[in-house]
């Protein structure tokens, strides 16, 4: 019998622009930011800013940029009711591709992907200091976020063993991969447009910027940042994504692209606009772009990698029942706390581990019916694998991490955690008390085995072959 593969270290979160908490609280603001500490900016740079946004036709009639607790953040100037436009901007003030292709090194970033034509844009707009017509909005960016791509080593090993530190290391080698490649294409190339010394930590630094400035529908060949609009800041207390922001069209005949932002709540003066930045995004994923995490459970998840190996004997019939049913040789299973499984997780597991006696159901005659089969048990080895496999790999994982959930759950009762001891508390505790909730689901599954109808006996009741009490009925001639 094949056995499932669980894959370690699992998947990365996509580290690319193109496009997975705990119970007792961490102290916490209303409000999250995107910015890694109080601000240093004076209030002559957001004078300065304002006067910018202004002179270039960004409208906001009803908010101005301000310094608060998390950084810097959009505060309301009067009393703003629910769903009211609070930002105007038009396209112009944008940076997106465009924005490149119409500056001097436009034409050195064809081909190149979006994120990575952007971040070469601000390096070199950073460059050109006050020559630089975005100066003003330069200086009211972060030097870094609490991103865990911005964490130190020393810091990096307070999320040992977890998923989010696969993926920051993943997404870390990912940007230094496409910065060698710029740097030998374009930046070495052309000192005179790259007047300085731009380094790899320099392009991390844009790609952190763009990662938690980009609004959640603006990525990919859409990407773009958004001056003024993307200081908003978030807040778990909204639930709702629908109405924040939309991108409409103004001027004669509506042809000028304006970016609105809108107040998804009452807001009273003096308070901060804030809205939702993405219901879907596990605490790993807000860690990785934002910095910081929620209480939420929902927010806790941890992701099941699971593979169809090719050393397996029935792979190209696994592989093809797979597809069939929008999965592939290699599946990601996200486990949210306190929730159900994914509804595909057991038959994908069952397939990956059919094998034996059950093998005769890969046959073509059973091809359109197999994935029904696989909902059910199949039979006691196949069903006794499959909770092996995923018991020993929540054991394997469970071992990896430094301290024990009760460990976790005591630093958060004592508090007084800085930003990124918080998040790093926050999401190892997470995923543990998922891998827990895993392991428990599959211990209990183990215990009813031996209770369990398995697929040879829903077939001799279909025959009608057996009686209501589970014996066999034989008849005579």
């Amino acid at each position: 019998m094949a056995l499932p593969r669980i894959i370690s270290p699992p998947r990365l979160l996509s580290p690319t622009i193109l496009s997975s908490q705990f119970r007792k609280k961490l102290p916490r603001a209303i409000v999250q930011s995107k910015e890694s500490a109080p601000s240093l900016l004076s209030e002559s740079s957001l004078v300065d800013f304002s006067n910018w946004l202004v002179s270039r036709g960004g409208v906001a009639p009803s908010v101005k940029p301000g310094l608060v607790p998390e950084g810097l953040g959009l505060i309301a100037q009067r009393d703003i009711s629910r769903n009211e436009v609070v930002v105007e901007v038009p396209k112009k003030l944008w940076i997106d591709a465009d924005s490149v292709a119409t500056s001097e090194i436009g034409q050195f970033c064809g081909g190149l992907r979006p994120w990575v034509c952007i971040a070469l844009f601000l390096l070199r707009e950073r460059e050109l200091g006050d020559a630089s017509p975005w100066k003003p909005y330069l200086d009211v960016l972060p030097s870094s976020t609490d991103s865990t791509i911005f964490w130190s080593e020393e810091e990096l090993s307070q999320i040992q063993g977890t998923q989010l530190l696969s993926t920051t290391i993943g997404v870390k080698e990912y940007v230094q991969s496409e910065f060698a490649k710029v740097e030998e294409e374009i930046i070495l190339k052309n000192k005179n447009l790259f007047l300085g010394s731009i380094t790899c930590d320099d392009f991390l630094w844009a790609f952190g910027i763009l990662r938690s400035r980009a609004f959640s529908r603006l990525r990919g060949d859409n990407l773009a940042l958004i001056p003024f609009a993307d200081l908003i800041n978030h807040n778990p207390a909204i639930t709702s994504e629908d109405l924040a922001w939309e991108i409409k069209g103004k001027g004669l005949f509506g042809r000028d692209q304006v970016f609105s932002l809108r107040a998804p709540l009452l807001v009273k003066s003096g308070e901060q606009v804030c809205i939702q930045y993405d219901l879907e995004k596990s605490n790993a994923e807000l860690a990785l772009d934002y910095g910081f995490i929620e209480s939420n459970p929902n927010r806790e998840v941890y992701t099941l990698t699971l593979e169809i190996s090719e050393s397996d004997p029935f792979y190209g019939d696994k592989l093809d029942i797979a597809e069939s049913n929008g999965l592939g040789e290699t599946a990601y299973f996200d486990i949210v706390l306190g929730h159900s499984l994914p509804s595909q997780l057991l038959p994908y597991l069952r397939l990956v581990a059919l094998g034996g006696t059950d093998a005769f159901l890969l046959e073509s005659i059973f091809r359109n019916a197999i994935w029904g089969h696989l909902e059910l048990p199949l039979s006691h080895e196949n069903e006794e694998a499959i909770c092996r496999v995923v018991r020993d790999a929540c054991k394997n994982a469970l071992s990896a991490y430094a301290t024990s959930v009760e460990e976790d759950e005591g630093l958060m009762e004592i508090g007084n955690l800085d930003p990124r001891m918080q998040i790093a508390v926050g999401v190892r505790a997470g995923e543990k008390k998922v891998l827990q909730q895993i392991d428990s689901i599959f211990k209990n599954r183990e215990l009813e085995l031996d209770g369990l109808e398995y697929y040879q006996e829903r077939r001799l009741k279909d025959l009608g072959l057996v009686g209501d009490n589970g014996e066999i009925i034989f008849w005579e001639s």
